[in-house]
């Protein structure tokens, strides 16, 4: 299993709980505590979403120092030929 798909398994199962309090909260009457229930489930599923654009801002970056890394070895290697 991927990271990618722990966290959004994780996120669902967040997002699934914090509604169905809010609806169960609803049912007797504690408006109040479902709907900060219902913002709490829009901040998880937001903060998923940040943290995907991070890790693949993340990736990304890993991929350039990577690329910026052979680019030097291969420069020290024709300084020593030279």
């Amino acid at each position: 299993m991927t990271t990618w798909a722990f966290t959004r398994g994780v996120t669902i199962m967040a997002v699934g709980f914090l509604l169905l309090n809010a609806v169960l909260l609803v049912m007797i009457n504690h408006v109040m505590w479902a709907i900060i229930c219902g913002i709490a489930a829009v901040l998880v599923i937001v903060g998923w979403f940040r943290y995907r654009r991070a890790m693949a801002e993340l990736a990304a970056a890993q991929k350039e120092m990577k690329r910026e890394v052979e680019s030097l070895r291969e420069l020290l290697h024709t300084r020593r030929q030279d």
